[in-house]
């Protein structure tokens, strides 16, 4: 195992195993994190599967701690939680909105909130959101989805200016259309043909994850597809 250690959180869903394998595969050791346990357990052999709800703002302190002490100190955090749901500004409800904001947002925030003293002890470190085209370009019809990623977005950005000067970069991914069956379930053909792939997008990540994208911070790099 590597010294160089890198968290995962969604690594039970398509798009956080696809990240989980390639950072393995470029050398470090894997704490995948998720609720899911089932997800989890799809994990390769190597990679540690650590179970926590980390949309509860009490949970993600107390487990990267644990993590740092078990594993090692974290040198990258990558977040690939996410949820969406479809409605119109006018239509959305409290509990809608909500929802999106828990899972979308919160995260993002308790996350690198716990990562960051380690990774400032150290004077380096990486962390990479999950985001999506809707939230720098308005789309109708998801509003309240869309709110909760252009916040996170904000947030990649206010992060970089107050994580930068400790060594710790911040950046996000933004796709468009992920390939996943619970997509491909629900959305037409001509719309999936657009898509891009987990593997694509997770190499995307990787690469913001690494020392070649030393100069990076503040960024939210495109993954749009076709």
């Amino acid at each position: 195992m590597s010294d160089r250690v890198a968290l995962v959180a969604g690594a039970g869903g398509v798009l956080g195993r696809a990240v989980a394998v390639k950072l393995a595969d470029a050398g470090f050791t894997v704490v995948g994190i998720d609720r899911n346990t089932d997800g989890l357990a799809e994990l390769p052999d190597g990679i540690h599967r650590v179970p926590g709800d980390v949309t509860d703002p009490a949970v993600p302190k107390g487990l990267v701690d644990r993590i740092a002490a078990e594993v090692g100190a974290p040198d990258v955090l990558v977040n690939t939680l996410g949820a969406f749901v479809l409605g119109d500004a006018l239509a959305t409800t409290p509990d809608e909105l909500r929802l999106m904001m828990d899972v979308n947002l919160g995260p993002a925030l308790w996350l690198t909130q716990a990562v960051a003293p380690h990774m400032r002890e150290r004077g380096s470190g990486a962390v990479v959101h999950v985001s999506a085209r809707p939230a720098a370009e308005p789309t109708s019809g998801m509003a309240a989805y869309s709110l909760s990623k252009a916040a996170l977005n904000h947030l990649v950005r206010v992060l970089d200016l107050e994580l930068r000067p400790h060594g710790i970069r911040v950046n996000a991914v933004a796709p468009q259309l992920i390939d996943t069956p619970k997509n491909r379930s629900f959305l037409p053909p001509d719309a999936m043909a657009h898509a891009v792939t987990p593997e694509a997008v997770a190499e995307l990540i990787v690469f913001l994850a690494g020392d070649r994208a030393a100069p990076v911070s503040g960024a939210i790099l495109p993954a749009y597809g076709a």
